[in-house]
């Protein structure tokens, strides 16, 4: 791709060819990204939406995390005028159907509030036994380009839901989760092992190389 199909609305630095928004003001998703190419050594320059202060919040409106995540990144895509990279996960219990689901972040009714969705989930699960709590963490990452191009990649993180919060590094219903092959929830992880294992990172990771093909 060559600037000039960029667009002069992503002419903000010397390598526009090779800059991609990631729809996030998260920093830590960011440093992330960045890490997982720099790892694959691909040369891409990740940069958030606090470069972009003009570019709102984009309606999480999908039925499915590939919906919401393109959603994200062709409105990015559009506005920024570069190559734009989204992300929608959640937590999918297989007694419930594979829900919360994409409503993870609003099970209890109101969105972000973590600790009434945890409570609500276990209060679901409080009669079912231990060996068919299975769960898992999903994230689709998807590649949106200005011209209407796009592609998705998956990663999942399986384990279980126990029976009370455990751990203070997490967050969302990081304190009831445990990995397969893990005896502590990814809130008692550190950032570093969570990271090495989470359905984001696996995402990320599985878009790079389609990143690499799709950037030349």
């Amino acid at each position: 791709m060559s600037a000039e199909q960029v667009g002069p609305a992503g002419a903000r630095g010397s390598s526009v060819a090779n800059r991609v928004v990631l729809a996030t003001r998260n920093a830590g998703k960011i440093v992330e990204l960045r890490r997982i190419l720099a790892d694959a050594s691909v040369p891409v320059e990740i940069v958030g939406l606090e470069e972009f202060p003009e570019i709102g919040d984009v309606a999480e409106t999908g039925l499915t995390f590939a919906e919401n995540a393109l959603l994200k990144a062709h409105a990015v895509a559009r506005q920024s005028g570069l190559p734009a990279i989204a992300d929608d996960s959640g937590l999918c219990v297989n007694v419930l159907n594979g829900m919360p689901g994409i409503f993870s972040a609003r099970w209890s009714g109101r969105h972000g509030d973590d600790r009434a969705n945890l409570e609500l989930l276990l209060a679901q699960v409080s009669d079912v036994p231990q060996e068919h709590r299975g769960a898992y963490f999903t994230c689709t990452a998807a590649l949106a380009l200005p011209s209407g191009e796009e592609r998705v990649a998956d990663g999942k993180l399986h384990g279980m839901i126990i029976d009370a919060p455990r751990g203070t590094n997490g967050f969302g219903y990081d304190p009831i989760f445990v990995p397969e092959g893990e005896s502590r929830t990814t809130a008692e992880m550190s950032a570093q092992e969570k990271d090495a294992i989470s359905h984001r990172g696996r995402a990320f990771r599985a878009l790079v190389p389609i990143l690499a093909d799709v950037l030349g």
